[in-house]
């Protein structure tokens, strides 16, 4: 049921009242109660609750409990709240008979009809145990119970209901009708019945499903109502009874925060004056000389400016609010979890800077209180805090510690049926294949905010998809119907809200069956409403990062006796940062790390800290396309005059407020300040006129312009001029950010770039930790290290942490916990074991000396794929050493497993204390014999453990025969009018839309040379798109030209083979040689002959002559074989050959 259409259509009906009773929850009740006050329709606020009896066993029964006054509302908030801590079963929540004693005051109870315990039994013809109910339920309410009637259609309610009216009579019971309303219009039935088979996960027609509703659950009118009751109409006078006796008054839009503990003798005030201005002094005293002559005057400006934060605050009552950000933050710096340097607009204000909740400088980069706390707007403050994702929850659990578990809460959210998902669950409900709707869920296009209609919209193949096939038309119809109906709880991801008493003295709250992940009932914006403020604990990875990376840098300096890096006094003035971000080397850098930021960045040339925080209110869809980032660049780099704002409209008083920007309006904080120095408003004022601006609202537009020009002419300013820069304003504010939260991810942005240029492997060991469990990121992270030339070893069992780190050489070891089958439990134990006895020396040791149970045989697998035994394994190249291990692996395992054995039964080894000393005969020379893995099989191996190719390159097989195909090496290339082809591996793809809706790919080819992004246009690309896919082998022809973006080279795809086709099309014959004196010549033992044959069988039909150069005893020769031995010239058979007859013997021949 959607909410406001419910509002609308009661008020439509022109009901007086109406009331929701949502199953055991709230989650509705402040959004309804709003929307029916804003139609007009007096809300009654209730809940449908499942009782049962104390032995909390047998079927549960329903009663319905409406709110009649406040000590109701308080109430029923705990009687649900009490069945989520403490009644649920199976993950549903229920109260218990006995619980409604103590909370039955304020409530009217409606029996629950025909399902509710008086219901259920008169239907069983329990007549006695009704009557017993229906006495111990008055007993309960008094005049506050009602006979529940209901007429919908459903099995059973005449006869409940004849026998509910005569039991009614029997004790003087009144009874009410009541709709059990399900949905609004009659033909929306099927739709209500297709969410409800979502949520249970059923089919339409599933025959065993429970069809528990009716066609006849729609909202009703009046008239509809008086003629289904004309024989009871008592039940309908029973009604407006009712909604006289309910009357509610929710007290919204009224804050309550807790009260902060502050020393005797002293207000709230008085201490918080006190610790802002001694935080002040302390930042002073790091900021600046204290002895210089010109401190005095600094501390002026700085005094002055606290003095005017700390009277608005205090006015507006808020000291407690800004006090208790300042103990969490402050409780989270003493225990060393990394804090934001600020986020949104709270980095403006020079209280909080003092009272160390932000880390930025308001003064030093004009960052105005009024755009955060605004007393000419009266609204809370709202901190949003970056903190550590490791820690986060650590400051969570602080402050439920400090203010009380029953005060403090997460907030819940809602997921919705959106586009794309909406029509997954439609399509199964209905029974439709999944190719359908797959194929009718992938022509929505993936963006944010995507609705079904605006997808119609946009893609014209959808449409004509829709108009051509009936079945994916059903299933749209009816998605459109529920896109958007709330389909779970989640939990925000950092709203936390602390009551001054208990949480559900504001809202009920929700968690899960061990009473843990607790949230309020009410979202976000209902909890604020309800009068709770709301706390932002964000968990940011970037903060995460740096953490690793200072602690990781901070223990090779203390071993060096340097002193430690502290991240937040490194200088914002360092050139090579400046100069990395210049080349446009910003991969992994907080903010600067896409392509299209990476494009700007190299456009813009940020050399100071300014200039970065441009960056991150530039790069957004406003700016970008209105031209004001090519006019920023422009004047920047001295190739458009600077002026404040506009050559034709400008004056000198504007330039200390735009002078940072070359002249350009790009904060809202630049709209404040020209409204207070040419329009004479205060800032608290020009914040109006800024807000105003962004709303676009043409009669305030029109208020606020005659206010400014007024103003400005007041100060001296001509009328023309005043309007003009008002008409810039209003164009610029459009596009204006805020410049407090751009400035402080600026100074992420910027300690991220610090640490890659001077600490780079560190800084890369901790950003690729941080994504492990990504595969796709730590592919990147890792072509950066290569790009950045730093070395990458192997996951390694004697050098290697859970996480990637650094060697005393800087080389970055790959992470034991990124190989893909182990978790922290296994590494945990290895590392343990390690920590204990030493380095392992080789296999054989680690089994017996890591737990079993925990590093299993698939565990030890993939750590002997991955290459983490490398250097513990035997003598010899990589694939041998591997192979050796593999084949020893069962053996080690068993010999560990008998030491456990042992070891557990208190016997001793004979020989040893150790398996390796009494089984010392069991070594890796005993699987010498082993087949070396071939580079395929290595590489195929490291693929699956680690998600990438660490120790090789899949083309390097393919490397011979490429350059007899194709010559061209990619970093031979140069730009030419004329076709070129080379070939290479394809290692990313990015699939996109041009205009016309029609998808498009930029590939990138790597064929160890050098690397190059083909662009692939929409018309190649559906010709192609089969063979355009990851890691696959391609031979490309097309014109080379120059990359503006990279400074590199481009291609233009014309046409695109797989290795397979290029070959079919270029392989002149396939060429095999035996001979009879060698090994090879029997093939493994069998005639040569009839081993070719079986090879050859699956890949016959083909184009490519097959021959065989024979060197016999006396003589040898070349057999050029008949057309029925022509083969199909694929990998696998070329590997089949290659294993039986040898590496050497199969020979590809080209032109």
């Amino acid at each position: 049921m959607r909410i406001k259409p419910l509002a609308k259509a009661v008020a439509d009906l022109g009901m007086p009242a109406v009331a929701l009773t949502d199953f055991n929850n709230f989650f509705a009740a402040v959004k309804f109660y709003k929307a029916t006050q804003g139609s007009g329709v007096k809300p009654i606020l209730g809940a449908d609750l499942l009782v049962l009896d104390e032995s909390g066993e047998g079927s549960p029964t329903q009663l319905v409990l409406l709110v009649k006054d406040q000590a109701g509302y308080a109430n029923l908030t705990k009687l649900i709240s009490k069945a989520y801590q403490e009644g649920q079963r199976q993950g549903v929540p229920h109260i218990k008979r006995s619980w409604l004693a103590e909370f039955s005051d304020g409530l009217i109870a409606l029996s629950g009809g025909r399902n509710g315990e008086i219901g259920v039994a008169l239907v069983s013809s329990r007549l006695d145990d009704a009557a017993t109910a229906l006495e111990e339920f008055i007993a309960l309410f008094g005049d506050r119970f009602y006979l529940e009637l209901q007429r919908t259609g459903r099995v059973e309610e005449e006869d409940y209901l004849h026998a509910a009216v005569d039991l009614a009579a029997r004790y003087n019971c009144p009874v009410v009708a009541t709709n059990d309303v399900r949905f609004i219009g009659k033909g929306e039935f099927e739709a209500h019945e297709a969410r409800v088979c979502i949520h249970e996960g059923r089919a339409l027609d599933d025959p065993r499903r429970e069809r528990r509703f009716s066609e006849q659950q729609y909202l009703r009118s009046a008239d509809e109502m008086a003629e289904l009751f004309a024989d009871i109409p008592e039940a309908l006078e029973n009604t407006v009874e009712i909604a006289r006796r309910c009357s509610i008054e929710l007290r919204l839009g009224e804050y309550f925060l807790p009260d902060y503990p502050i020393p005797d003798g002293m207000t709230i005030n008085e201490f918080f004056i006190l610790e802002s201005e001694k935080g002040l002094q302390d930042r002073l005293e790091v900021l600046y000389d204290t002895s210089a002559a010109d401190f005095p005057e600094i501390q002026k400006r700085y005094t002055e400016r606290l003095e005017f934060e700390l009277k608005i605050i205090i006015q507006m009552e808020f000291p407690g609010y800004f006090l208790i950000v300042m103990d969490f933050i402050r409780w989270a710096k003493t225990n060393l979890i990394p804090v934001g340097p600020g986020r949104g607009s709270g980095a403006g204000s020079l209280v909080a800077y003092s009272l160390l909740i932000t880390d930025l400088d308001p003064l030093e980069y004009d960052l105005l209180f009024e755009r955060f706390l605004n007393p000419e707007r009266v609204s809370m403050p709202d901190f949003d805090i970056d903190f550590c994702m490791e820690g986060r929850d650590r400051v969570i659990a602080y402050v439920a510690e400090q203010y009380g578990r029953d005060a403090v809460s997460q907030i819940v959210t809602f997921g919705t049926m959106a586009a794309k998902a909406v029509v997954r669950d439609v399509a199964r409900v209905q029974g439709k294949s999944y190719g359908l709707a797959d194929k009718l869920s992938k022509l929505i296009p993936f963006e944010v905010g995507m609705t079904l209609e605006k997808a119609v919209e946009q893609e014209e193949s959808l449409k004509q998809f829709l108009d051509d096939d009936e079945e994916a038309a059903e299933i749209w119809g009816m998605a459109v119907q529920l896109e958007g109906v709330a389909r779970n709880c989640g939990k925000h991801a950092g709203g936390v809200v602390i009551a001054p008493t208990k949480i559900t003295d504001f809202s009920p709250i929700y968690c899960d069956e061990t009473g843990g992940g607790v949230v309020t009932q009410f979202d976000k914006n209902d909890v604020e409403d309800a009068g709770l403020v709301k706390f932002d604990f964000l968990g940011l990875r970037t903060l995460t990062i740096i953490d690793w990376a200072v602690r990781m840098i901070n223990a090779d300096r203390s071993i060096a006796g340097e002193a430690p890096l502290e991240i937040d006094k490194i200088p914002l003035d360092d050139q090579p940062t400046y100069g990395l971000m210049q080349r446009a080397e910003t991969t992994a850098v907080f903010q600067l790390e896409s392509r299209g930021m990476k494009e700007l960045i190299k456009k813009l040339g940020p050399d100071r800290f300014e200039d970065i925080i441009a960056l991150v209110a530039l790069f957004r869809p406003g700016p970008l396309q209105s031209g004001m980032v090519d006019d920023f660049i422009n004047r920047k780099k001295g190739r458009a005059e600077v002026s404040y704002p506009h050559s034709q409209y400008q004056h000198e008083c504007l330039k200390p407020a735009l002078e940072p920007t070359y002249g350009i309006i790009l904060y809202q904080e630049q709209v404040m300040q020209i409204a207070q120095e040419m329009g004479g408003f205060t800032l608290g004022g020009a914040d109006l006129l800024r807000r105003a601006m962004g709303k676009k609202n043409a009669d305030e537009m029109a208020k606020q312009r005659m206010l400014f020009i007024d103003g400005a002419i007041g100060k001296g300013f001509t009328k023309e001029l005043a309007s003009n820069i008002f008409d810039l304003m209003e164009k610029f504010a459009g596009y204006g950010f805020n410049k407090s939260h751009s400035a402080a991810y600026a100074l992420v942005a910027y300690q991220t770039a610090w640490l890659k240029q001077h600490y780079p492997a560190q800084f890369m060991a901790a950003t690729i930790s941080s994504d492990m469990d990504k595969t796709d990121k730590v592919v990147t992270f890792i072509d950066e290290c290569r790009a950045m030339n730093l070395e990458l070893l192997p996951p390694d069992v004697n050098g290697g942490q859970f996480h990637f780190s650094v060697d005393k050489q800087n080389s970055v070891i790959y992470g034991l916990g990124a190989i893909k089958g182990l978790g922290e439990g296994p590494v945990g134990n290895i590392l343990a074991a390690r920590e204990e006895g030493g380095a392992f020396k080789d296999l054989f040791d680690f089994c017996a000396r890591v737990d079993g149970r925990k590093v299993n045989k698939r565990a030890i697998e993939a750590l002997i794929r991955s290459g983490a035994f490398d250097l513990i394994g035997p003598e010899g190249e990589i694939g041998y050493r591997r192979a050796v291990m593999l084949a020893a692996m069962d053996q080690a395992v068993k010999l560990a497993e008998q030491h456990a054995r042992n070891t557990s039964s208190g016997m001793g080894d004979l020989f040893g204390e150790s398996i390796v000393e009494s089984a010392s005969d069991i070594n890796y020379t005993s699987y010498g014999a082993a087949r070396s893995l071939s580079g395929r099989e290595r590489l195929n191996g490291e693929r699956d453990t680690l998600g990438l190719y660490l120790t090789g390159h899949p083309i390097d097989e393919y490397e011979d025969e490429l350059r007899m195909m194709h010559p061209n090496r990619i970093s031979k290339l140069r730009p030419a009018k004329v076709l070129a082809t080379i070939s290479g591996m394809v290692i990313a793809m990015r699939v996109m839309k041009n205009k016309r809706g029609e998808n498009f790919a930029f590939i990138t080819l790597d064929d160890k040379s050098g690397r190059l992004e083909l662009s692939i246009f929409a018309e190649k690309y559906n010709v192609y798109r089969e063979i355009l896919v990851k890691d696959a082998l391609l031979v490309v022809q097309g014109v080379v030209s120059e990359d503006s973006f990279t400074g590199g080279l481009k291609m233009l795809a014309e046409s695109v083979q797989s290795i397979y086709e290029a070959r079919c099309s270029k392989l002149k014959r396939l060429a095999l040689t035996i001979d009879s004196n060698s090994e090879d010549g029997t093939a493994n033992g069998s005639p040569w002959v009839d081993s070719l044959q079986r090879s050859v069988n699956n890949y016959k039909d083909g184009n490519c002559p097959l021959e065989v150069d024979y060197i016999g005893a006396s003589a040898s020769g070349r057999l050029k074989l008949g057309n029925q031995w022509r083969v199909q010239p694929r990998d696998e058979l070329i590997g089949q050959l290659r294993e039986q007859f040898g590496k050497n013997s199969v020979t590809l021949h080209y032109d």
